[in-house]
């Protein structure tokens, strides 16, 4: 244990090599073991290395001291033998502000009837703790994942439930946080536990592509390390396997429907370089390499990043005996933000506060710190003042705020992060909340298309204006998906019965 703590101190020191914020963390650590004194996990090891395995994770993404000290002791009130008045005492309000919000956040539950109060009113306290203060849910973050990583140790009984609690609350919403490697690490955890057969099935079937796949991943990173080494560029290589949840969902899909072969990216070549610069060099050397594939084209969210600020460039390629492989090139900050999202984007910030880099540097490579990409928990939040309906509120939750995404352009190129299933007038309220008041009709990739038509990712939309405002229709609530559109149509028909009387 205390190996692992000195580990703990060491990455620490990496980052923030200042001896109070040191000296408060070693303190945390003796406070765990005392408050969890004679405590055992499932797995008969003691407590307090749970509230370790957090505050490595917490390390591992860079976050400041008040975060970590408060993943040593984010289950010292709960479970342990402390009190919020001992935290806040000795390590002032902010820490007990954080644990507080962890203890409040922890107690989300799945229910198996469809709506339960508690639940919803848990879920409430998780996005009004996330509006106020992110790096609640951080800790939370971290507290889940080594939690599912020892999940074996749990009663079997309770397995499925807290697989299942991972795979609709926290995997999606790490995943819209940006959060990347620690969605599929949870989708991948929780996988077997709830889909046992699918997960089986998958893995089987997966293990003989993806040793091919890195066969030609392997060939590929020899040609390309030595092609771009001639330009200059000293650049970082490997293969991302795609993660068995991702593949078995990918699988699923209508026209694929278990055809390994039609999946381009089960093991994709990745590209790390330093600067943004180079990451367009390093395109023109993939593609005088290989040979690139027409009909896919190239996805560049360097020039526009998603809304969850992921940033790199996709493109697919003829690689060894013809086989279509996808090639991301990134620099390795922007490999950092895809990895660790939020948790990056916080990190960075926190730099920035300290003058330990400036926005110029933060450009060169390809960096964003910007407020912009958190702004749907800030609505959320907002809606919860509107929304006392715990049925709307969970439909806003689970169907908008955690459901998977897709992204499509307005005409002017600006990038729009809706919800799977979304329509034209879902886009139109996401572009103003009275455009649906003018809405005549809608194009896609500048074909006229019907308003319930489900909206595909990297379509350009665009929204066809009467002269004079209408109200909406009320069968547009049939099939719009975004709490925003189903409570702007809401109330210009509350209106319009209004003014009929």
């Amino acid at each position: 244990m205390e190996n692992d703590f000195r580990e703990v101190l060491k990455i620490v020191k990496s980052y923030n090599d200042n001896k109070l914020a040191l000296d408060l963390i070693k303190k945390a650590w003796k406070f765990a073991k005392l408050a969890h004194t004679g405590q055992k996990r499932y797995s008969g090891e003691p407590y307090v290395i749970h509230e370790l395995e957090t505050a490595k994770i917490l390390t591992s993404w860079k976050l400041d001291t008040d975060t970590i000290v408060a993943g040593f002791l984010h289950d010292v009130v709960e479970d342990g033998a402390a009190d919020l008045s001992d935290i806040k005492k000795e390590f002032g309000e902010e820490v007990a502000r954080l644990v507080d919000g962890v203890t409040k956040v922890s107690h989300i539950k799945l229910k198996k009837q469809e709506i339960e109060e508690e639940y919803i009113e848990n879920l409430r306290k998780m996005f009004l703790a996330m509006a106020k203060d992110l790096r609640v849910v951080l800790v939370k973050l971290a507290d889940r994942l080594h939690n599912m990583r020892t999940l074996s140790y749990v009663p079997k009984d309770r397995q499925e439930k807290i697989a299942l609690e991972t795979l609709e609350i926290y995997a999606p919403l790490s995943e819209r946080l940006g959060m990347g490697q620690v969605s599929s690490e949870l989708e991948d955890l929780a996988f077997p536990y709830v889909f046992p057969s699918e997960y089986v099935r998958v893995k089987k079937g997966a293990t003989i592509y993806y040793k091919k796949a890195e066969e030609n991943i392997r060939k590929m990173k020899r040609s390309l390390l030595k092609a771009l080494s001639s330009e200059g560029i000293e650049a970082k290589i490997d293969g991302r396997k795609k993660s068995f949840y991702s593949l078995w969902k990918k699988l699923e899909r209508l026209g694929i429907e278990w055809n390994f072969g039609k999946i381009y990216d089960i093991v994709a070549l990745r590209i790390l370089v330093k600067t943004v610069t180079e990451c367009y060099t390093a395109l023109g050397v993939v593609h005088r390499s290989f040979k690139l594939v027409p009909h896919f084209g190239i996805s560049d969210f360097i020039a526009q990043p998603k809304p969850n600020g992921y940033q790199s460039i996709h493109t697919r390629v003829f690689g060894p005996r013809g086989k279509i492989t996808e090639v991301q090139i990134r620099t390795f900050d922007m490999h950092e933000q895809a990895e660790h999202g939020v948790a990056a984007h916080w990190a960075y910030s926190d730099a920035k506060r300290k003058a330990v880099i400036n926005d110029q540097e933060l450009d060169k490579r390809g960096v964003t710190a910007s407020e912009e990409k958190l702004s749907w928990i800030k609505q959320l939040a907002e809606w919860q003042k509107e929304i006392s309906d715990s049925k709307e509120f969970l439909q806003a939750v689970k169907f908008d705020a955690l459901r998977e995404r897709i992204f499509v352009f307005s005409p002017r190129g600006d990038v729009f992060d809706l919800p799977v299933g979304s329509t034209p007038i879902d886009f139109a309220y996401a572009l103003h909340s009275d455009l649906g008041d003018y809405l005549k009709a809608a194009k896609a990739d500048g074909k006229i298309i019907p308003l319930n038509y489900k909206l595909k990712s990297g379509q350009v939309v665009e929204i066809l204006k009467s002269k004079e405002k209408r109200s909406p229709n009320h069968d547009w609530l049939e099939f719009v998906v975004t709490t925003q559109a189903r409570r702007e149509i809401g109330k210009a028909l509350r209106k319009t019965d209004v003014d009929r009387k």
